[in-house]
Protein backbone atom coordinates (compact mmCIF):
# COMPACT_ATOMS: atom_id res chain seq x y z
CA UNK A 1 0.00 0.00 0.00
CA UNK A 2 0.99 3.87 -0.44
CA UNK A 3 2.04 5.56 2.98
CA UNK A 4 -0.29 7.29 4.48
CA UNK A 5 -0.02 10.92 4.66
CA UNK A 6 1.54 12.72 7.62
CA UNK A 7 -1.43 15.41 7.72
CA UNK A 8 -2.67 16.38 10.33
CA UNK A 9 -6.29 14.22 10.49
CA UNK A 10 -8.48 16.91 11.96
CA UNK A 11 -9.68 17.93 15.05
CA UNK A 12 -12.31 15.18 15.36
CA UNK A 13 -10.15 12.67 15.35
CA UNK A 14 -6.93 10.62 16.63
CA UNK A 15 -4.59 8.40 15.49
CA UNK A 16 -5.17 4.86 17.70
CA UNK A 17 -2.02 2.19 17.32
CA UNK A 18 -2.19 -1.38 17.62
CA UNK A 19 1.22 -2.07 17.34
CA UNK A 20 4.64 -2.20 15.58
CA UNK A 21 5.78 -4.09 12.47
CA UNK A 22 8.36 -4.23 9.61
CA UNK A 23 7.93 -1.13 7.39
CA UNK A 24 7.36 -3.61 4.04
CA UNK A 25 3.98 -5.01 6.08
CA UNK A 26 1.36 -4.28 3.63
CA UNK A 27 -2.70 -3.89 5.40
CA UNK A 28 -5.36 -5.15 3.78
CA UNK A 29 -7.74 -2.63 2.88
CA UNK A 30 -10.76 -5.16 4.23
CA UNK A 31 -9.41 -5.36 7.70
CA UNK A 32 -10.89 -2.85 10.13
CA UNK A 33 -10.13 -1.93 13.71
CA UNK A 34 -11.42 -0.31 16.75
CA UNK A 35 -14.26 1.94 16.67
CA UNK A 36 -18.13 1.98 15.75
CA UNK A 37 -17.87 2.01 12.94
CA UNK A 38 -14.59 0.49 12.92
CA UNK A 39 -11.64 2.24 11.39
CA UNK A 40 -9.86 1.01 8.19
CA UNK A 41 -6.29 0.33 9.57
CA UNK A 42 -2.99 1.93 7.80
CA UNK A 43 0.46 1.99 8.97
CA UNK A 44 2.70 5.26 9.64
CA UNK A 45 5.88 4.03 8.38
CA UNK A 46 9.61 5.64 9.47
CA UNK A 47 13.08 3.99 7.93
CA UNK A 48 12.08 0.35 8.42
CA UNK A 49 9.75 0.00 11.13
CA UNK A 50 6.12 1.02 10.67
CA UNK A 51 2.90 1.42 13.18
CA UNK A 52 -0.46 -0.21 12.35
CA UNK A 53 -3.08 2.54 13.10
CA UNK A 54 -6.40 3.90 12.13
CA UNK A 55 -8.31 6.54 13.01
CA UNK A 56 -10.43 7.42 16.30
CA UNK A 57 -13.20 9.57 17.05
CA UNK A 58 -11.79 12.02 19.96
CA UNK A 59 -15.39 12.35 21.72
CA UNK A 60 -15.80 8.29 21.55
CA UNK A 61 -14.74 6.57 24.21
CA UNK A 62 -13.23 3.24 24.04
CA UNK A 63 -12.81 -0.02 25.76
CA UNK A 64 -16.38 -1.98 24.18
CA UNK A 65 -15.82 -5.61 23.94
CA UNK A 66 -16.06 -5.24 20.30
CA UNK A 67 -12.39 -2.73 21.10
CA UNK A 68 -11.01 -5.19 22.70
CA UNK A 69 -11.38 -7.84 20.10
CA UNK A 70 -10.93 -5.82 17.32
CA UNK A 71 -7.47 -4.81 19.06
CA UNK A 72 -6.45 -8.73 19.72
CA UNK A 73 -7.93 -9.79 16.39
CA UNK A 74 -5.72 -7.10 14.22
CA UNK A 75 -2.74 -8.33 16.34
CA UNK A 76 -3.41 -11.80 16.60
CA UNK A 77 -3.50 -12.02 12.43
CA UNK A 78 -0.24 -10.10 11.77
CA UNK A 79 1.41 -11.99 14.37
CA UNK A 80 0.64 -15.32 12.06
CA UNK A 81 2.43 -13.42 9.02
CA UNK A 82 4.77 -11.33 10.68
CA UNK A 83 6.72 -10.44 13.35
CA UNK A 84 4.48 -7.81 15.81
CA UNK A 85 5.21 -5.52 18.88
CA UNK A 86 1.86 -5.51 20.37
CA UNK A 87 0.96 -2.27 22.26
CA UNK A 88 -1.20 -1.93 24.79
CA UNK A 89 -4.99 -1.33 24.40
CA UNK A 90 -5.73 2.32 24.42
CA UNK A 91 -2.56 3.80 23.08
CA UNK A 92 -4.06 6.87 21.37
CA UNK A 93 -2.11 9.70 19.59
CA UNK A 94 -2.81 12.91 18.46
CA UNK A 95 -2.03 12.35 14.88
CA UNK A 96 0.45 10.36 12.51
CA UNK A 97 2.89 12.98 12.90
CA UNK A 98 2.95 12.76 16.68
CA UNK A 99 3.46 8.82 16.18
CA UNK A 100 6.41 9.17 14.26
CA UNK A 101 8.05 11.48 16.02
CA UNK A 102 6.80 10.35 19.91
CA UNK A 103 6.84 7.03 18.89
CA UNK A 104 8.73 5.86 16.00
CA UNK A 105 11.81 7.65 15.85
CA UNK A 106 12.91 8.02 19.29
CA UNK A 107 12.38 4.44 19.86
CA UNK A 108 13.36 3.41 16.61
CA UNK A 109 16.22 1.01 17.30
CA UNK A 110 14.75 -0.94 20.26
CA UNK A 111 11.75 -1.57 18.65
CA UNK A 112 13.88 -2.93 15.06
CA UNK A 113 15.77 -4.86 17.73
CA UNK A 114 12.86 -6.78 19.08
CA UNK A 115 11.29 -6.99 15.96
CA UNK A 116 14.33 -8.98 15.09
CA UNK A 117 14.00 -10.77 17.88
CA UNK A 118 10.19 -11.99 17.23
CA UNK A 119 11.03 -12.84 13.17
CA UNK A 120 9.12 -16.29 12.59
CA UNK A 121 7.95 -16.43 16.29
CA UNK A 122 4.33 -15.81 17.64
CA UNK A 123 2.98 -16.62 20.61
CA UNK A 124 0.99 -19.81 21.75
CA UNK A 125 -1.17 -19.97 25.37
CA UNK A 126 -1.51 -23.07 26.51
CA UNK A 127 -4.39 -23.97 29.49
CA UNK A 128 -4.97 -27.23 31.06
CA UNK A 129 -7.86 -27.23 33.68
CA UNK A 130 -8.92 -30.62 36.06
CA UNK A 131 -11.81 -31.94 35.66
CA UNK A 132 -13.29 -31.18 38.88
CA UNK A 133 -15.16 -35.28 39.79
CA UNK A 134 -11.85 -36.43 38.56
CA UNK A 135 -8.87 -34.43 40.98
CA UNK A 136 -11.48 -34.58 43.55
CA UNK A 137 -11.72 -38.20 43.67
CA UNK A 138 -7.47 -38.09 42.75
CA UNK A 139 -7.18 -36.41 45.96
CA UNK A 140 -9.46 -38.70 48.29
CA UNK A 141 -7.72 -41.81 46.77
CA UNK A 142 -4.39 -40.20 47.77
CA UNK A 143 -5.29 -38.34 51.36
CA UNK A 144 -6.62 -40.68 54.00
CA UNK A 145 -7.38 -37.59 55.60
CA UNK A 146 -9.42 -36.17 53.21
CA UNK A 147 -11.54 -39.60 52.53
CA UNK A 148 -12.01 -39.50 56.23
CA UNK A 149 -13.35 -36.53 56.49
CA UNK A 150 -15.56 -37.03 53.37
CA UNK A 151 -16.84 -40.53 55.28
CA UNK A 152 -17.44 -38.06 58.42
CA UNK A 153 -20.25 -35.91 56.13
CA UNK A 154 -21.29 -38.21 53.69
CA UNK A 155 -25.42 -38.50 53.96
CA UNK A 156 -25.22 -35.95 56.68
CA UNK A 157 -26.64 -32.18 56.62
CA UNK A 158 -24.47 -29.60 55.89
CA UNK A 159 -25.31 -27.32 59.22
CA UNK A 160 -24.00 -30.27 61.86
CA UNK A 161 -20.91 -31.03 59.44
CA UNK A 162 -19.62 -27.46 59.24
CA UNK A 163 -16.59 -27.53 60.52
CA UNK A 164 -15.70 -31.15 58.78
CA UNK A 165 -16.85 -29.19 55.24
CA UNK A 166 -14.51 -26.49 55.77
CA UNK A 167 -11.85 -28.58 56.83
CA UNK A 168 -11.91 -30.79 53.50
CA UNK A 169 -12.86 -27.75 51.50
CA UNK A 170 -9.20 -26.53 52.85
CA UNK A 171 -7.31 -29.55 52.66
CA UNK A 172 -8.73 -30.05 48.65
CA UNK A 173 -7.90 -26.48 47.93
CA UNK A 174 -3.97 -27.25 49.14
CA UNK A 175 -3.82 -30.62 47.39
CA UNK A 176 -5.22 -29.12 44.11
CA UNK A 177 -2.50 -26.10 44.24
CA UNK A 178 0.29 -28.75 45.17
CA UNK A 179 -0.73 -31.04 42.20
CA UNK A 180 -0.83 -27.61 39.87
CA UNK A 181 2.81 -26.74 40.76
CA UNK A 182 3.84 -30.71 39.96
CA UNK A 183 1.72 -30.79 36.65
CA UNK A 184 3.02 -27.09 35.93
CA UNK A 185 6.54 -27.96 35.94
CA UNK A 186 5.66 -31.56 34.02
CA UNK A 187 4.00 -29.07 31.33
CA UNK A 188 7.45 -27.06 31.63
CA UNK A 189 9.67 -29.56 30.43
CA UNK A 190 8.03 -31.09 27.64
CA UNK A 191 7.62 -27.74 25.99
CA UNK A 192 10.37 -26.38 27.06
CA UNK A 193 12.60 -27.85 24.62
CA UNK A 194 10.48 -26.78 21.38
CA UNK A 195 10.16 -23.00 22.86
CA UNK A 196 11.87 -20.41 22.21
CA UNK A 197 10.59 -18.58 25.59
CA UNK A 198 7.69 -20.27 28.40
CA UNK A 199 5.86 -18.14 31.05
CA UNK A 200 4.03 -19.33 33.43
CA UNK A 201 0.77 -17.08 33.96
CA UNK A 202 -1.58 -17.23 36.99
CA UNK A 203 -4.00 -19.88 37.65
CA UNK A 204 -7.49 -18.09 36.33
CA UNK A 205 -9.88 -20.66 38.16
CA UNK A 206 -9.18 -22.89 41.18
CA UNK A 207 -8.98 -25.59 38.91
CA UNK A 208 -6.71 -25.04 36.59
CA UNK A 209 -3.51 -27.49 36.18
CA UNK A 210 -1.17 -25.83 34.17
CA UNK A 211 -1.21 -21.95 32.08
CA UNK A 212 1.35 -21.53 30.08
CA UNK A 213 2.47 -19.03 27.15
CA UNK A 214 4.70 -20.09 24.77
CA UNK A 215 6.72 -18.08 22.45
CA UNK A 216 7.59 -20.60 19.42
CA UNK A 217 8.56 -20.48 15.99
CA UNK A 218 6.26 -20.78 13.63
CA UNK A 219 7.71 -23.47 12.13
CA UNK A 220 7.83 -25.86 15.62
CA UNK A 221 3.69 -25.72 15.77
CA UNK A 222 3.01 -29.39 14.66
CA UNK A 223 5.46 -30.07 17.74
CA UNK A 224 3.44 -28.19 20.06
CA UNK A 225 0.46 -29.62 18.92
CA UNK A 226 2.26 -33.27 19.20
CA UNK A 227 3.61 -32.66 22.44
CA UNK A 228 0.31 -31.12 23.72
CA UNK A 229 -1.31 -34.02 22.66
CA UNK A 230 0.92 -36.94 24.48
CA UNK A 231 -0.11 -34.68 27.13
CA UNK A 232 -3.42 -34.81 26.67
CA UNK A 233 -3.17 -38.66 26.07
CA UNK A 234 -1.76 -38.95 29.45
CA UNK A 235 -3.75 -37.10 31.67
CA UNK A 236 -7.22 -38.61 29.37
CA UNK A 237 -10.30 -37.93 31.98
CA UNK A 238 -8.09 -35.67 34.59
CA UNK A 239 -7.89 -32.66 32.72
CA UNK A 240 -9.46 -30.64 29.48
CA UNK A 241 -6.57 -28.43 27.48
CA UNK A 242 -6.98 -25.71 25.18
CA UNK A 243 -4.10 -24.20 23.22
CA UNK A 244 -4.66 -20.41 21.91
CA UNK A 245 -2.59 -19.33 18.70
CA UNK A 246 -0.74 -18.11 17.02
CA UNK A 247 -1.07 -14.51 18.80
CA UNK A 248 1.13 -11.43 19.06
CA UNK A 249 3.66 -12.08 21.55
CA UNK A 250 2.02 -10.14 24.45
CA UNK A 251 3.46 -11.86 27.74
CA UNK A 252 7.02 -11.42 26.30
CA UNK A 253 7.59 -7.92 24.25
CA UNK A 254 4.39 -6.01 25.00
CA UNK A 255 5.03 -4.93 28.55
CA UNK A 256 8.55 -3.57 27.79
CA UNK A 257 7.28 -1.57 24.85
CA UNK A 258 7.71 2.20 25.99
CA UNK A 259 4.10 4.14 26.78
CA UNK A 260 3.81 6.76 23.97
CA UNK A 261 3.58 10.59 25.26
CA UNK A 262 0.27 11.66 25.20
Amino acid sequence: MTRPDDTDTGSGTATYVYGIVPADVETNPDVSGVGDPPGQVTTVRHNDIAALVSEVPVERPLGTPDDLQAHARLLDGSAAVTPVLPLRFGTVMTDHDAVTSELLAPHHDQFRSTLDELEGHAQYVLRFRYVQDAIVNEILDDSADAAALRERIRDKPPEATRTERIALGELISHAVEAKRHADTAAVLGAIEPIAHAVTTRPPTDDYDAAHLAVLLDLAAEDDLEKTVDGLARQWADRTEVRVLGPMAAYDFVMTSAPTPEQ
